[in-house]
Formats: structure tokens, C-alpha cells, sequence
């Protein structure tokens, strides 16, 4: 059984909350919309914010800005910032990055052991970037609950009730005998029994049964709490997370704190730890949720024509039932389709049966054999001074179009391995070239040489455009060396 302490105030424990932000995931199944670098997270499925933006706003209601905590890896570290730019003074210091996926085990123990240095009552509230919650107030009463149970050193997780046999979730099944606590309808209860994705028959009768829950991912517990739990069930992996934290505080070189944790090994919070805990406790919550896990998830959450369709973008459609349209750029023509799924992006089209989207993971999986770039990330990329689009490429040559935000610059830059032209077609560009600094305006043009520095900015209060041309035997994006740059990505070789 738990220790007892003394009650909190509902503004005393408000005052301890830290949202974390889990944000590394891939989004494979929401292929092609997203990518490896542009994952499900950072797009907009439902309204005119991303999951992140939406997940972002969710949190702070429960706390404050400068508390929330975001767990991601350096790769989408920067796409991120872009999106949350609206909170970037108060998040400056709270990016938590993973140098190699691990898990969600190790990955929360390195949030955790930072909070618990920041504060050492520390309350996390953990929860995933890319799931949509309808329910602000039973959110909000659900993460109160929850905060109370955690001071008495529960692990409490939520519990999402069944709406059809799901195969893709574990269940939960509450001790109801036992009520740990209340708060108005909701109940906090032990955990009786946790079930790994189970077959679909066994799924049918945990829906009948009408006493299990889905797992939604979402935690809440006392930093301290979590790390001794992880202590106590994962004892291998608490000594090299203990480890990291010597190695932070002596300053240790960087490259020897990622190599300490990329030798850990991966480890689920859920299977390595919850379920073998006997401090986790469910609280059932009332809100809306999915975890939009694939394509055919958008019947759950988007709104529908007369004939049950999903209709996103440039669609026009004749005769087809059920079935889920998305339209990015060009236009889209359907007839007739009945429980299909088609989606459409500048580089890519996934043509497939709603009842096999799931299997976008495996189309996923070929790609990034094959080394495609459909893979890795989209046409546009966006960074946080603008973006860049490839308009075409071949063997030697990369041609771009690219966009500069007024007042937003490039990082002073040099390439070993390719030339650039620039060309001016909209707005005004700043160039700096050497040791030489002018400006460029619509029509002119300008050439970059070999290992040069160099840097692009927009000193207008109009959007730059210009066309690059790159030429070169290697024209990847880590062929960058940096040397000044305004939004933390160092003075080295990155991409």
C-alpha cells in the first residue's frame, strides 16, 4: 500500500505540476502525410492547430507554460520549436532530448531525473503529442484527481472506456472494491489487471465484460516516485539513468552523456514497470479521446458527409460510401469507392481498404529499406526562419525554392561538397558572402561558391523568396558546417 501524506492544496500541488510532452514518435501509419522528420504530431488532423499545438494548449490549462516539459530527440527538436513558437521564452530550457530512441522507460527516467533536481515534488503529468482530447474540464478534473493520488506515491494512469472490440490497445481492469479517492463522478481505483493488445475475441469479451479499460498512455506521478519504481523493477537501467545524471553534473562532454544513454537498453514505462507495480492506480475518465492511430481512425474524430465519408482538401467525389478522402495540393477525383482510403501529397499517394490501414507501418518499413525520400521527410520542410521546397532534382544538381520570414535568417554557414545560386523573386535578401555583406532585390542574382561562408536573411517586412540552385557531387543537408546560428543548433556539423 502507498505512504500517506498530509493533504495538498489544489494551488500548492498546481504549483508542482510538470506536464511532459512525450514528442519523438514517427507517425508511420499516417503515411504519407507523415514522415520520419514531420511526424503525425505536427499536423493538422483536426482544426486549424497541429496535435502538438492542441496537445501544448491542453496541458498549460493544468499548469503553466514554463513548466511543460517536451521529450523528443534532436531531429525534430527544431520542427517543434517552429510549431510551439507561441511559448518559446517559457520552453527555451525545457527540451529534453533522447540522442536514440530507447523507449518510453528511459526516456521519461531522463525527464523525471532533470525534475527531480528542478523541484523534488515534482508531479508529472505524462502525456503523448499526438493524441486529441475533446473535454477540457474533465481533462482538467481527470489530471486533478489524478495529482492528489500521485502525492500519496500512486502511479495512476487513465482509463479510456471501450467503444468497440480494439485490438491496437492494452486494457486495464480496476479493483473497484477499492476507491482511493473521489472527485465529484470520478473515482480513482488500484489496478486489478493489466492485458497486453489482446486477439479479437478476447477483446469482444473485455467490451462485454464492461469492467476493463483501454490504456491511454497518459500518466501521473511524483517524479521521485517513478524513478524509485523504476529503481525497484528495472534496476539496470535505473544505473545507467543515475549514471547520465553524475555525467551531467560533473559537465561531462556531451558525446559521453548520448553514448551512456544509448547504451541503455529499451524498455516500455508500461511493461517494465506499470505492470509490475503495486502502486498503479487507473482513474476512468469521461473526455473524448483517440489516439488517431491510423487513417481508418479518422472515423472517430472528423466530421462525415450523408454517405459516412471523410472529406479533407481538393476532393470531389461521386458515389463513394465510407470512405476516407484527402486532398493536399492537386485536386482529387474519387467514383465509387466504398471503405477505401486515399491520400494525396505533392510526392506521394496511398491508395488502400479502410480495414487494412494499419498495414501503412509495414509500407513504411520497405521505404526506409529502400532508402527512399519519401521516408524520411516531405517537398517542404520547414525550419525555424521559413521553409524550403525541392522543386526538382537529379544527378549533380538540386533546384529549391526558398521562403525567409521578415527578420529571419539563416545560420552563418559553409558547404564542403556543393555551390549555390541564389536568385531573388520576391522581397529583399541580406547576403552575407565571405567577407562581403549587400542586398539583393527582385531579378538579381547571386553565386555562392565552394566552402564559403555565407548566410541568406530578410531585412523586409514582406516574405523572401528566392530560387537556389545547387550543384555539387553530394547535395544532402548535412553537408552544413555552422558557425553563428540564432536558434540553438550549434557550431558544428549537423543536419
Amino acid at each position: 500500500m502507498a505512504s500517506r501524506k498530509p493533504r495538498t492544496s489544489n494551488l500548492e500541488l498546481k504549483n508542482h505540476l510538470y506536464p511532459v510532452i512525450m514528442a519523438g514518435g514517427s507517425g508511420t501509419r499516417f503515411w504519407p502525410l507523415s514522415r520520419q522528420l514531420f511526424p503525425k504530431q505536427l499536423l493538422r488532423i483536426m482544426g486549424d492547430e497541429t496535435l502538438i499545438q492542441q496537445t501544448m494548449r491542453r496541458v498549460v490549462c493544468a499548469s503553466s507554460p514554463n513548466r511543460v516539459m517536451i521529450s523528443t530527440n534532436p531531429a525534430q527538436a527544431e520542427s517543434i520549436r517552429v510549431q510551439l513558437s507561441e511559448w518559446k521564452d517559457a520552453l527555451a530550457d525545457n527540451f529534453i532530448l533522447e540522442p536514440e530512441g530507447r523507449n518510453t522507460a528511459p526516456a521519461i527516467a531522463l525527464v523525471a531525473l532533470e525534475l527531480v533536481r528542478r523541484d523534488p515534488d515534482a508531479i508529472m503529468v505524462v502525456v503523448p503529442a499526438d493524441h486529441i482530447i475533446t473535454g477540457q474540464r474533465a481533462f482538467d478534473a481527470a489530471v486533478s484527481l489524478a495529482a492528489t493520488l500521485a502525492t500519496q506515491d500512486y502511479l495512476v494512469t487513465f482509463g479510456i472506456k471501450p467503444i468497440r472490440p480494439e485490438t491496437g490497445y492494452g486494457y486495464i481492469r480496476p479493483n473497484r472494491k477499492v476507491t482511493l479517492r473521489k472527485q465529484g463522478l470520478l473515482k480513482g481505483h488500484p489496478v486489478s489487471r493489466f492485458v497486453e493488445k489482446p486477439n479479437a475475441a478476447k477483446a469482444a469479451q473485455y467490451l462485454k465484460a464492461g469492467d476493463y479499460y483501454w490504456n491511454s498512455g497518459m500518466f501521473v506521478w511524483r517524479a521521485a516516485t517513478i524513478l524509485d519504481e523504476i529503481k525497484r523493477h528495472q534496476p539496470t537501467l535505473f544505473g545507467g539513468i543515475d549514471r547520465i545524471g553524475q555525467l551531467l553534473q560533473s559537465g561531462a562532454p556531451r558525446k559521453a552523456i548520448d553514448d551512456a544513454y544509448c547504451a541503455l537498453k529499451p524498455v516500455s514505462i508500461d511493461t517494465g514497470v506499470m505492470e509490475r507495480s503495486k502502486k498503479a492506480a487507473i482513474v476512468p475518465v469521461s473526455f473524448q479521446w483517440s489516439d488517431v492511430g491510423s487513417w481508418g481512425s479518422l472515423d472517430e474524430v472528423a466530421s462525415k458527409d450523408k454517405a459516412g465519408n471523410v472529406v479533407i482538401g481538393r476532393v470531389i467525389d461521386l458515389g463513394s460510401r465510407r470512405s476516407i478522402v484527402y486532398g493536399d495540393r492537386r485536386l482529387v477525383a474519387t467514383i465509387g469507392l466504398t471503405d477505401m482510403v486515399v491520400v494525396d501529397t505533392p510526392d506521394a499517394t496511398l491508395v488502400c481498404p479502410k480495414s487494412r490501414a494499419q498495414e501503412v507501418k509495414q509500407l513504411v518499413e520497405v521505404l526506409k529499406t529502400q532508402n527512399a525520400p519519401e521516408y524520411l521527410e516531405h517537398m517542404t520542410v520547414h525550419r525555424p526562419w521559413g521553409s524550403y521546397t525541392i522543386l526538382e532534382e537529379g544527378p549533380g544538381y538540386k533546384v529549391k525554392r526558398v521562403t525567409v520570414k521578415p527578420g529571419g535568417r539563416l545560420s552563418l554557414q559553409m558547404h564542403h561538397r556543393r555551390s549555390e545560386h541564389w536568385v531573388v523573386i520576391a522581397g529583399t535578401a541580406r547576403v552575407t558572402r565571405g567577407d562581403e555583406v549587400f542586398d539583393l532585390n527582385v531579378g538579381h542574382s547571386t553565386e555562392i561558391p565552394l566552402e564559403t561562408r555565407h548566410r541568406l536573411e530578410n531585412p523586409g517586412e514582406e516574405t523572401l523568396h528566392i530560387i537556389e540552385v545547387q550543384n555539387g557531387p553530394y547535395l544532402g543537408e548535412d553537408d552544413i558546417v555552422r558557425f553563428q546560428d540564432d536558434y540553438g543548433r550549434g557550431v558544428k556539423r549537423e543536419a
